[in-house]
């Protein structure tokens, strides 16, 4: 029997079982259900920062469903982050021999050593049109959880 008064806090190591699927057509983009749950200390980035607060205060034994407008999951689509790079830093980052196609998932050198990646959406001879948007901006989500350990 579960104690009922251990509770998820912001730094909680949790085991769970969590789907995320678009809150329309309601196709999963990520599911552990029917398969081996996740193991996860919050507050280290390796669950969505907006999941995340979703799980703070949830009970061991707990299932729990939300819906998730873009501004409180991954905001909106930002037009700004739709950007052309020359085919050169292209060939450059990855090499000339290199063949890409829209919908394809290119990451490039951070300033500071990191990475980040955009989604190909046109290309041509002389530059490759990205969207660094997270894939899920602009998008209602349904966040579903089943808390089975929390220490």
């Amino acid at each position: 029997m579960t104690d009922a008064g251990t509770s998820v806090r912001p730094d909680s190591y949790l085991t769970l079982h969590y789907r995320v699927s678009l809150a329309e057509g309601g196709e999963d983009v990520v599911s552990t259900f029917g398969g081996n749950p996740a193991t996860i200390q919050l507050g280290l980035g390796q669950l969505a920062e907006p999941l995340e607060r979703c799980l703070i205060g949830l009970a061991e034994g707990g299932i729990a469903r939300f819906e998730l407008e873009p501004e409180a999951a991954f905001g909106p689509r930002n037009p700004d982050l739709l950007q052309k790079v020359t085919r050169a830093m292209l060939e450059a980052n990855s090499g000339a021999d290199a063949d890409y196609a829209p919908g394809d998932l290119v990451e490039f050198p951070a300033p500071d050593g990191g990475r980040f990646a955009g989604v190909l959406k046109e290309i041509n001879e002389q530059w490759a049109l990205f969207d660094f948007n997270h894939p899920l901006a602009g998008q209602r989500i349904r966040f579903e959880v089943e808390i089975l350990g929390v220490l």
